[in-house]
């Protein structure tokens, strides 16, 4: 299966277009931390395996119990060069994409015929990586009660507020085979990563999303946990993410479409500080009354030689 195509375009240290203005103006930085709560999974400690989510005829069905905690989550606005993919599991890129508007991100085709190699282009240009292939992706405009409203939730999707990772270790094996079957044995004696591309489609105030310093978080807290696709006879694993107080969680306020964000869901590559950064949408007091939030998100398979 053929790789998408990248573009060759450099990456220059993070600067959101608009902020290109008006550099002989010095003004103080204004961060908006936003004391709130994230939902962790609420394991009943009997070893039990956590509730499968449930995909069918475009129908989500996700009864996992969650517990909420208290957090602070901070603002990297100024500060947005100082997190990486590898140090901590995510990194913030200014590049405008083509396409713009809601009814263009839902426009399937044209997603994956425009959008997909400017994804694939983005990553190759911060990885570095040899091969970069985009499999999928979601776009997300509902309410938070998505999951909620029943039979055909699915095309309601709005934001998902629970920590988790979209991968475990063992779900990103599974999606190299889904995609690369003839290849995937020689695939997986090289390193290789599941990177995904989040995107505003308007500025964000309500619903942002924040994403965990991976290296605050150990393996034991996280849980695989299953989502099964009946008709098809498939399934993925995630992670699910128990609480712990050492966790450290970050957003960028007001967050901008020319303004992407990459989460690195799994690296094969032990050795590496980050591996996986659990991510959540959040809610901001402050922005409670706000536009629903409409934002887009691809899935990338990263290889290197």
């Amino acid at each position: 299966m053929a790789a998408a195509v990248a573009t060759a375009q450099s990456v220059l240290p993070f600067q959101s277009p608009s902020e290109a203005i008006e550099q002989t103006v010095s003004k103080p930085v204004e961060r908006h931390d936003v004391q709130t709560s994230i939902n962790y999974y609420k394991d009943p400690g009997d070893g039990s395996l956590p509730m499968p989510i449930v995909i069918a005829e475009n129908t989500v069905r996700n009864e996992r119990p969650h517990t909420p905690r208290p957090v602070v989550v901070r603002d990297v606005t100024g500060e947005e060069d100082r997190y990486a993919l590898d140090s901590h599991g995510f990194q913030f890129v200014a590049r405008r994409s083509a396409l713009s508007g809601l009814p263009a991100f839902q426009d399937d085709a044209l997603v994956r015929a425009e959008y997909y190699p400017e994804c694939a282009g983005l990553v190759r240009d911060v990885t570095g990586a040899s091969r970069v292939f985009i499999f999928d992706h979601k776009t997300r405009c509902g309410p938070t009660n998505w999951h909620k409203l029943g039979k055909g939730n699915r095309s309601s999707r709005g934001p998902l507020m629970r920590a988790h990772v979209d991968q475990s270790y063992a779900g990103a094996e599974l999606v190299l085979r889904r995609w690369f079957p003839d290849e995937a044995d020689a695939l997986l004696k090289r390193r290789y990563q599941i990177i995904n591309i989040w995107r505003p489609i308007k500025p964000i105030l309500k619903d942002p999303l924040a994403v965990a310093d991976a290296t605050t978080l150990a393996d034991a807290d996280l849980l695989g946990a299953a989502i099964e696709y009946p008709a098809a006879g498939d399934r993925d694993e995630t992670w699910t993410v128990r609480p712990g107080a050492a966790h450290r969680w970050y957003y960028k306020r007001a967050q901008r479409p020319a303004e992407a964000l990459l989460i690195k869901c799994f690296d094969s590559d032990a050795a590496v500080p980050a591996r996986r950064a659990p991510h959540t949408a959040f809610e901001d007091p402050a922005a409670a009354d706000a536009e629903p939030r409409e934002s887009v998100e691809a899935r990338a398979l990263v290889f290197y030689d």
